[in-house]
């Protein structure tokens, strides 16, 4: 491919969304779909989190329905997590997972056999450290892939998550992000595979946040993209800025989308990364070791802060691409 100055223009990222829509994770979906000289989306594969897997794999659905990729195939994945109770956030995310938006059931289907298969075939049949996953969800998914068949981790190249905290503090329990509280034995698993890896916790998205002045850009597109998106978050952050203290609401799932577009817009460092998964008041926590206390291998890079604005920039400008 090559662009108008006569310069070679990068490669678009080979990239599996794995997903449990869930409001921000639909957010996510639109903004990623609407960049396909950056990303090149395979398939989305589908969780139990937000809300049960009928669901999630539903919206994932809409989600391609309105950027119009409805050629994007949906894989749906684990119905609960590897060992422990199934939780939902119903009560951040609606009964139907899409606050704000009516829901319904989408044209395409969901594409045969599981996402698990799914993942496993195509991570053996990739180029060598080729594939892109973006993890918007419980890692039930990637978890079971891997302890099927170690060899996927080949064609991985990295694992963009969203998930944990540690200077923030939790948002399900005064430690745990939900996404790790959820399922931290899939993610101990994914942390022990040794596959490069890239967390986008609460610490970075608590400070990119929603206002007036970013919503008003957004609802000024004045397409179907930007009244979604508006729709779903002017639905959703009034409980956030109450429950935090906040001036605005995060979009979680969507930075890192942001991260994969232009990761100049983050900063963190590289570290060491365990997750609690003994029963009790630590349950799901993401324990950093932010200064290399232990001086232990380093298996994760952390990301810490953002450029809020131009993380809104971005997506309002991506959302415009959209009908």
């Amino acid at each position: 491919m090559i662009n108008t100055t006569g310069a070679q223009s990068p490669q678009p990222i080979d990239l599996i969304i794995d997903t449990d829509p869930g409001a921000d994770d639909v957010i996510a979906l639109l903004f990623a779909l609407a960049s396909p000289q950056a990303l090149s989306v395979r398939a989305l594969t589908t969780v139990a989190g937000n809300v049960r897997l009928d669901k999630t794999s539903r919206n994932a659905r809409l989600a391609l329905e309105w950027a119009g990729c409805e050629e994007v195939p949906v894989y749906a994945g684990a119905p609960k997590p590897l060992m422990r109770t199934p939780i939902y956030a119903e009560h951040v995310h609606g009964e139907e997972g899409l606050p704000g938006v009516a829901v319904y059931e989408p044209k395409q289907g969901l594409a045969e056999g599981s996402a698990i298969d799914f993942l496993i075939d195509t991570l053996l049949a990739a180029r060598p450290h080729s594939m892109t996953i973006a993890m918007l969800g419980p890692q039930t998914n990637l978890a079971l892939a891997l302890m099927r068949e170690p060899a996927i981790v080949r064609g991985i190249k990295e694992v963009v998550i969203m998930g944990g905290a540690h200077f923030n503090g939790g948002n399900i329990t005064p430690v745990a992000e939900f996404n790790l509280f959820a399922d931290p034995h899939a993610a101990e698993v994914v942390l022990k595979s040794g596959v490069k890896l890239v967390y986008l916790p609460l610490d970075v998205t608590h400070k990119i946040l929603t206002s007036d002045a970013r919503l008003e850009r957004i609802a000024a597109l004045n397409n179907k993209a930007g009244k979604l998106v508006g729709d779903i978050l002017k639905e959703c952050i009034g409980g956030d800025m109450a429950r935090y203290g906040i001036p605005g609401g995060p979009v979680h799932d969507a930075t890192v989308i942001a991260y994969l577009l232009k990761p100049d817009l983050f900063s963190g460092r590289s570290v060491n990364l365990v997750v609690d998964s003994r029963e009790g008041p630590t349950f799901g926590q993401t324990i950093v070791d932010w200064y290399d206390s232990l001086q232990a291998p380093k298996n994760a890079f952390w990301v810490e802060s953002a450029d809020a604005q131009g993380f809104f920039d971005l997506l309002t400008e991506r959302l415009a691409r959209l009908k």
